[in-house]
């Protein structure tokens, strides 16, 4: 399976859409009575009650250490490392889910359910639970419910399992620095500006007079904020 081009798909698509769960249906309120103010002692734009509720949330556990294990296998089935960017392990994707579950309880039961499922196959099929079945028995499995349109009827809960495993996965991963990595995600990174080229200038008669090149197109200090004295002259 050619996982990871899918899932580019996938995210730049429609899945970009549906899976960024910020709360911007049409339930959301038109304006926030308390909105963040950055620089007074929030963390990236939260509220108090924003922060204490994630450090709640990151106190308590929700996955069992076996279950856990079978999502660090999971997830770095869908994505795996490749000379690009590292497995979804290596993004935290698992410890992403289960923050998310916590954070949106009605995850929690299909979550559990599904992994549950997982070994209930790998009994009636190889007569042991999912893990400890061997590396072909477990993509056996995975290969029955992986692809929708391929699946047996039978197949119909494990199918929607894995759907919500992968949106899951592929939410983590791709908002993530080896997400980014992978999809070679710029962002708003400072360049270097050269000012507006000698000839551009000369053709509407102006010319940046010498002392100013060291101050306005010093590549070293472009992360410095300028100052002004009093008479309105650049002072630094």
């Amino acid at each position: 399976m050619n996982r990871r081009e899918n899932l580019k798909l996938l995210f730049t698509g429609s899945l970009a859409s549906g899976l960024f769960m910020t709360g911007c249906g049409p339930e959301a309120p038109k304006e926030i009575a308390h909105a963040p103010v950055i620089g007074e002692g929030t963390k990236w734009g939260r509220t108090p009650e924003e922060m204490a509720h994630n450090a709640a949330l990151k106190e308590d556990v929700f996955f069992t250490e076996g279950e856990m294990e079978k999502l660090n296998y999971l997830v770095d089935v869908i994505i795996p490392k490749d000379d690009v960017s590292g497995s979804a392990t290596d993004a935290g994707v698992p410890d992403f889910i289960e923050f998310i579950v916590k954070d949106m309880p009605h995850y929690q039961t299909p979550m559990r359910g599904g992994l549950m499922w997982l070994d209930n196959q790998a009994d009636d099929r190889f007569g042991k639970t999912f893990m400890e079945a061997s590396t072909e028995e477990r993509i056996q499995i995975i290969d029955d419910i992986a692809y929708p349109d391929k699946a047996k009827p039978a197949m119909s809960r494990g199918v929607k399992f894995f759907n919500t495993l992968r949106d899951l996965t592929s939410t983590g991963f791709f908002t993530s620095q080896e997400g980014f990595k992978d999809l070679d995600y710029k962002g708003n990174r400072p360049n270097v500006w050269d000012g507006i080229p000698d000839e551009v200038m000369a053709k509407h008669g102006f010319k940046l007079e010498e002392k100013y090149i060291p101050i306005y197109m010093n590549p070293d200090t472009r992360a410095t904020l300028a100052q002004w004295d009093d008479e309105g002259n650049l002072i630094g």
